[in-house]
């Protein structure tokens, strides 16, 4: 099994190495969802996501010479301009976590800032933007000090590689409109260990898709999403689920590849809902969403039903809802958002977002 172990990235004594990366990486949105892990970050089941573009990281990547040789992670903090130990912590130990990886690591002092275009922990995977974003800048600083990755396949799959080990579905927004991630029978190249793009593969008119994000509550979930995939271990459902996921992928992938929006919607759909029934089924159970998120998602089947038009919802471990459509029914969707789904949204708040590029250096 791949692991990217590599002890021969150790710089000579008395180094004096000094740089600045910067890269900008989204949020995804899975359509099939992962849920479920085991081993080192390896999904239960493989996953489909669209990459978002509106909703994203920015993480600047201060590194110089580390004067103290104590084998530690030297870091310093920064999350929308201010210290956050918190965070330092949780970077701290994932950077230790994967100094076999970049023994490099232990050898420098970082000053890392970071900011998010979105609110934090309210469900919009802000793991998967942060986590994709700080391998990048990881991966960059080895390419910087070592040039072993100047091309950009082999950099986005190691930044991938890493991504997962810090938020699995990190993984998946490395990639321009479209990655799967999980082995399946119907993608010899898809792996558990890292992302893979697949937004050539799928029909031009999701390339143009909408991703509303309607804000029904910006406060941190009560339930992590690390604790969710953790209670799938005794989950009745459980077992069941994870054949369901592979069924789906397969339907899902053969509607995206014909451009088949009704049954695109169908399936993403009742994939949204079967992730929050499988937290409705946890022991203890819980519950993410919220009154507002329902009456979003009566109202958006009624608009479907009155109209005929191709709008659906999705969600993924949070209370917000994420409208899915295409660009070319924006003028007449966005009446409806306006009067009927705003007015629902906390401060009514939206993120205007769309399928996008993928991740770019700042």
């Amino acid at each position: 099994m791949m692991d990217y172990k590599n002890p021969a990235l150790t710089l000579p004594e008395n180094h004096n190495k000094q740089g600045v990366i910067s890269w900008k990486s989204p949020s995804n949105i899975a359509l099939v969802k992962y849920w479920g892990k085991y081993g080192i970050q390896l999904p239960r089941n493989p996953s489909i996501s669209l990459t978002l573009d509106q909703a994203y990281t920015e993480t600047k990547m201060k590194y110089t010479s580390q004067k103290t040789k104590d084998k530690e992670i030297d870091i310093e903090f920064f999350f929308e301009g201010k210290p956050n130990e918190a965070f330092a912590a949780k970077i701290r130990k994932f950077m230790l976590s994967i100094s076999d990886i970049f023994p490099f690591i232990l050898q420098l002092k970082f000053i890392i800032h970071s900011e998010n275009s979105f609110p934090h922990s309210s469900g919009i995977a802000s793991s998967a933007s942060s986590m994709s974003a700080l391998s990048l800048c990881i991966c960059s600083v080895e390419n910087e000090l070592f040039g072993t990755l100047s091309d950009q396949k082999s950099l986005m799959e190691k930044a991938s590689y890493v991504s997962r080990l810090g938020s699995g579905s990190a993984c998946r927004s490395l990639f321009p409109h479209a990655s799967i991630w999980g082995e399946t029978a119907v993608m010899n190249k898809a792996s558990n260990l890292f992302g893979i793009p697949y937004g050539d593969e799928i029909d031009p008119i999701f390339h143009s898709f909408h991703d509303d994000i309607l804000i029904v509550n910006q406060g941190e979930k009560p339930v992590s999403s690390r604790a969710g995939h953790a209670l799938m271990e005794g989950n009745d459902y459980a077992e069941p689920r994870y054949q369901q996921a592979n069924d789906r992928l397969a339907r899902l992938i053969d509607a995206m590849k014909k451009g088949d929006l009704e049954t695109f919607g169908i399936i993403t759909e009742n994939e949204a809902l079967t992730l929050h029934a499988l937290m409705m089924t946890s022991h203890p159970a819980y519950i993410l969403m919220q009154p507002n998120s329902l009456e979003m998602i009566n109202r958006i089947k009624t608009f479907r039903e009155e109209t005929n038009l191709p709008i659906y919802f999705t969600l993924d471990a949070g209370p917000n809802i994420h409208l899915l459509y295409p660009h070319h029914i924006y003028d007449k969707v966005n009446p409806f958002i306006q009067s009927e789904l705003i007015p629902l949204c906390e401060d009514e708040m939206i993120i205007r977002d769309q399928v996008g590029q993928g991740p770019s250096k700042l």
